[in-house]
C-alpha cells in the first residue's frame, strides 16, 4: 500500500515538473519582456534628449516614463504652448505609438524659478 502511494506520488510529481520549470521564462501579462524594457529605455532617453535640446520647452522639468511604447510626460512647464511642443517632440520620436500629456501648466501661484531656488540656496549657504 506505501509502495503504491509512492508511485502515485511520484507520477504526480513528474506530471507536474514540465509545467513549474517552463513557466519560469513567461512573460505574465502586463509585464515586459527584457527587449521591450530594453526599447522603451531608448525611446525614454530620445524624448528627454530632444525635450531638452528645443529650446521652447525646458525639457529638466519634465519626466518622461516609457512602457510598450507609451509615453507618458510629467511634470510642470510655464505655459500651454510648452506643453503642447513637448507632447509633439514625443511623438516624432521613433517606437512611440501614443503619448500620454500629463504635463502641468504653473499658475504662477506660489512657483518658483529653479534659478531663483538655486540663487536663494546660494545665499543660504553663504550666511551659514
Amino acid at each position: 500500500m506505501i509502495r503504491k502511494i509512492s508511485y502515485v506520488l511520484l507520477l504526480a510529481l513528474s506530471a507536474s515538473a514540465p509545467l513549474v520549470f517552463t513557466t519560469g521564462c513567461a512573460v505574465t501579462r502586463g509585464r515586459e519582456t527584457m527587449g521591450q524594457y530594453t526599447d522603451d529605455k531608448v525611446i525614454t532617453s530620445k524624448v528627454k534628449t530632444a525635450l531638452v535640446r528645443d529650446p521652447a520647452v525646458k525639457g529638466g522639468d519634465v519626466n518622461v516614463t516609457t512602457f510598450q511604447g507609451v509615453v507618458q510626460l510629467s511634470g510642470f512647464v510655464e505655459n500651454q504652448t510648452q506643453k503642447e511642443r513637448a507632447g509633439e517632440l514625443a511623438r516624432q520620436v521613433n517606437g512611440v505609438s501614443e503619448v500620454h500629456n500629463d504635463l502641468i501648466v504653473q499658475t504662477g501661484r506660489y512657483t518658483l524659478s529653479a534659478n531663483f531656488v538655486r540663487q536663494l540656496q546660494g545665499v543660504l549657504v553663504q550666511k551659514w
